[in-house]
């Protein structure tokens, strides 16, 4: 089997020491470093073109129970936006987990104060928020994973509908501000949701079946759902577990690697799948922000012993 592995690396995997599983894998494999966030390198290996975004938002939708349509979707993810000495920036995590009822009310406020817009902001059955729109906006949006702990002056969206989208922005902002649902929250030490990042925006595109060498994609979440769909790919439960997904007889299996799972105990299975020639070929591609390592494994390499083990953090 050859298996392709994403993750997008969390402060802990970062911190993994040269001791780690991940980092023995790491310093035996052929490394390739590449300027873009994980979703873009995905996106790219679906076959999928930045028009000017990815249009991974109308793909998830499909796949997120919502009628699309020949709409222009966004994704409209809840953060919280924090004050920096001079300038804001999209704090961790992206987007952050809300409540579904606090979900549904702030949904239903949005909607009431853009009811006059063209834009209609919609929960998708995984829970995800996604916007709208009847006419294709001329802006250019940014991954969040792009735009992380950063100031966001340089990521808002562009274009010659900018002024319009700040102006959007702005108004949520406000309408966030003092709303009871960030009351609650707050109450529960927990971040207020005081902005909307919007990414990812497109029509969907032609279908294109065989674009993707994967026989099997496991569908961790709905983007993963409706790439599958997208690429003509069969989608495997994402309740399997690593053990149970190296049984699988799938000539190609590409797996996104969720945080329950992305332990150092998963990597070490993944290398001793590898040594027992379970998978003949193994690709990690490890999103760091706005760049992805990419690692490729075969048995052999597992004879490499004269390589020198690094701290993950080395390789970045």
């Amino acid at each position: 089997m050859k298996l392709i592995v994403d993750y997008a690396l969390t402060h802990t995997t970062l911190g993994l020491t040269a001791d780690s599983a991940l980092s023995h894998m790491l310093a035996i494999a052929a490394i390739s470093l590449h300027q873009k966030p994980l979703e873009a390198l995905v996106a790219e290996q679906f076959g999928l073109t930045a028009q000017p975004d990815y249009p991974l938002a109308v793909i998830a939708a499909a796949a997120d129970g919502l009628d699309i349509g020949n709409a222009y979707w966004l994704r409209a993810d809840p953060v919280h936006m924090l004050l920096q000495r001079d300038s804001f920036s999209l704090s961790e995590p992206v987007p952050l987990q809300v409540e579904p009822e606090h979900a549904k009310s702030l949904i239903l406020d949005l909607n009431r104060h853009f009811n006059q817009e063209d834009m209609h902001f919609v929960l998708g059955n995984s829970g995800t928020w996604y916007l709208r729109l009847d006419k294709t906006p001329q802006i250019q949006t940014t991954l969040p994973s792009v735009a992380m702990d950063r100031n966001i002056y340089s990521f808002m969206p562009a274009g010659a509908d900018a002024s319009k989208w700040l102006a959007y922005m702005n108004e949520i902002q406000m309408l966030l501000h003092d709303n009871a649902v960030n009351h609650v929250r707050e109450s529960m030490q927990q971040p207020a949701i005081n902005s909307i990042w919007f990414s990812a925006g497109g029509k969907l595109p032609p279908q294109q079946q065989g674009i993707h060498s994967a026989t099997a994609v496991v569908a961790v979440n709905a983007l993963y759902q409706g790439l599958a769909e997208y690429a003509g790919v069969a989608s495997l439960s994402p309740q399997l577990s690593l053990t149970q997904l190296l049984t699988q007889s799938c000539a190609e299996l590409r797996v996104a690697m969720s945080d329950q799972h992305a332990v150092d105990d998963s990597f070490k299975l993944l290398f001793d799948a590898l040594a027992a020639k379970k998978i003949s070929h193994l690709t990690l591609n490890l999103g760091c922000y706005d760049q992805t390592l990419v690692a490729n494994l075969r048995p052999a390499d597992r004879f490499k012993f004269w390589r020198k083990r690094k701290a993950l953090s080395a390789y970045l």
